[in-house]
């Protein structure tokens, strides 16, 4: 599929593209579909294996006794991989969608959990799923407040681009006409079980807060455009991690890279590793991408007119480190110096749980795969705490397995009835919270230490500010209070300090800004020093906010995809 050397090609073996992207996961996909439709040769590089849809999802109808370790894995395992095992939802049904510890090690300065999985689809195939929109308020806060430097656009520069993506993609959930919590294009949600339609009713009447469906990218009526997809109804089963047979949830092994292939304009290049993006000091721009085969290690370059960059936040900032030229002998279009600062995450310390009598004679459809959101009510139209930042809380009840050591019998038909009857209603709800950009948290590469592809690794000097401290204690307490105001009993308060990146959000390092002083990129995600290399995954992120940012990045790259097309038919790429 593709010429390969050995040493620097002469320029007539070159293979010449449109456009490359970086990278085949959640903002790549994206990437890959808008530059296809709009007709240019696009070549997607991708550092792990191929997946295809349905084709390589081995564990997506395994019954629960078709693994040998029930969903875990063996002690021996564990012990090999201490920090993958880490991630939310690993198992022995999914773990072919994460990498092992030992093949992509990292330097870590400061404890930072580094959650990945290289193939095609990346971490769309493993993701949350959770899509709210950002709130202008999100954009605004940090400059307001005085946390952050001004984003260079606004919410009404991204709403048509979330719609665009919502259409597509498919997110359930309802419209609440909330300020903090913009409404999108819904198909319907999945039921609000009893339980929590009675804590509804209750933080709204106890606190005028606002406990609502959240948005889920998960297919509960599917519409023209995803069954012309191939996709099908979401089945309630929750097991999106092993790959979902129905694609009844997004991503993009199922939706924007097979859109993009029946374009005819798409090369996809599995087991690619970009070592550096190449800059040409004649033009003053990108010319094109020096990739390593990861089997191989034999050396490709390819051309192109406009790159992409969406390896995931952390591996975007080491491509573009370690894209040096006389011009940029500190990473491409570092001018500021800020490349690799700024690295921030999502807060996810803290949980509360408890139980709720009564509804016993209630019960839900399926294993639902969503919960619902208490919408931020922190530091909104003003600041209220003595922290910055406002965060989303997630919550839902269930009804557990009825606990065994109620059960009269231990074997026999009455045992295997009385398993069937569930226990009583239990409650949680966890924290998503908005940190604070801190340059001292930043990432770059190590002086001495290489990977098996002679890459300089990573180095990860990441920590929680007290900010973050302040606003656990407020969650706790806050939570606590409505749960206990609803009628819950038995409540519990974690804080489980979990190092940053366990909650798999990573943002940063080439933020977004309107001063080249002070950012990477400007408001259409171009490197202000390299205007034909554009950045729109995690890396971008000038805050974080307090929602789910996937749906974001997917915006955001839809738009910049859209006006870079525009831009190379003027001329002007």
């Amino acid at each position: 599929m593709s010429a390969e050397f050995t040493n620097k090609p002469d320029d007539s073996a070159v293979q010449t593209f449109d456009a490359i992207v970086i990278g085949s996961g959640i903002s790549g996909g994206w990437a890959a579909k808008e530059l296809c439709e709009k007709g240019l040769k696009t070549l997607v590089l991708e550092r792990g294996r191929d997946v295809k849809h349905l084709k390589d999802y081995p564990t997506a109808t395994t019954p629960p006794w078709g693994f040998p370790y029930r969903g875990r894995m063996s002690e021996e395992h564990y012990k090999q991989n201490p920090l993958i095992t880490k991630a939310a939802g690993y198992g022995d049904d999914c773990d072919h969608f994460f990498i092992k510890d030992a093949d992509h090690p990292y330097v870590q300065e400061k404890p930072f959990d580094w959650i990945r999985g290289y193939q095609v689809g990346g971490k769309s195939l493993t993701w949350g799923r959770a899509t709210q929109r950002w709130s202008e308020f999100e954009f605004t806060a940090p400059k307001r407040f005085g946390y952050g430097i001004e984003w260079p656009i606004c919410y009404a520069d991204v709403a048509p681009w979330y719609s665009h993506v919502e259409k597509f993609i498919g997110i359930c959930g309802s419209k609440d006409g909330l300020e903090a919590m913009p409404d999108g294009e819904f198909l319907p949600p999945f039921e609000m079980n009893a339980p929590l339609q009675h804590i509804r009713d209750s933080v709204k009447q106890n606190f005028n807060r606002h406990l609502v469906h959240a948005r889920w990218a998960h297919l509960t009526e599917p519409q023209q455009i995803h069954l012309d997809q191939g996709r099908g109804k979401c089945q309630a089963r929750n097991m999106c991690m092993r790959g979902c047979p129905f694609g009844g949830y997004f991503s993009s092994v199922s939706s924007t890279l097979p859109w993009a292939q029946k374009t005819g304009n798409l090369t996809i290049r599995p087991n690619a590793v970009v070592h550096s993006i190449i800059y040409d000091e004649q033009s003053g721009k990108a010319s094109g991408v020096k990739v390593i085969d990861a089997n191989t290690k034999e050396v490709i370059e390819y051309r192109a007119r406009v790159i992409f960059m969406n390896a995931s936040a952390l591996n975007t900032n080491l491509i573009l480190l370690n894209s040096k030229s006389k011009r940029f002998p500190n990473g491409l279009g570092n001018d500021s110096g800020l490349l690799g600062k700024y690295i921030a995450f999502h807060n996810y310390r803290a949980s509360v749980s408890g139980s709720i009598d009564g509804f016993t004679d209630k019960y839900y459809y399926g294993r639902n795969p969503t919960d619902l959101i208490l919408v931020n009510y922190k530091n909104l139209h003003n600041r209220d705490t003595d922290y910055y930042g406002g965060y989303t809380t997630f919550m839902n009840a269930y009804r557990p397995q009825h606990p065994n050591d109620t059960l009269e019998g231990q074997v026999g038909a009455q045992y295997k009835d009385e398993l069937c009857e569930p226990g009583g209603w239990q409650v949680f709800a966890y924290l998503q919270g908005e940190t604070v950009p801190v340059e001292s948290n930043h990432v770059r590469l190590s002086d001495t230490e290489k990977d098996q592809w002679g890459i300089p690794l990573l180095v990860t000097s990441v920590e929680y500010h007290p900010n973050d401290d302040k606003m656990t204690d407020d969650f706790l307490n806050e939570t606590a209070g409505m749960l206990e105001k609803a009628g819950c009993k038995n409540i519990k308060k974690y804080n489980n300090k979990q190092s940053p990146g366990l909650d798999i959000h990573e943002m940063g390092g080439v933020r977004m800004g309107k001063d080249p002083k002070t950012s990477l990129l400007n408001n259409w995600n171009q490197l202000h020093a390299c205007k034909n290399v554009f950045v729109t995954d995690g890396a971008c992120m000038t805050s974080t906010g307090n929602q789910s940012p996937s749906i974001l990045y997917m915006a955001l790259t839809a738009r910049a995809a859209n006006y870079a097309a525009d831009e190379i038919k003027k001329g002007n790429l």
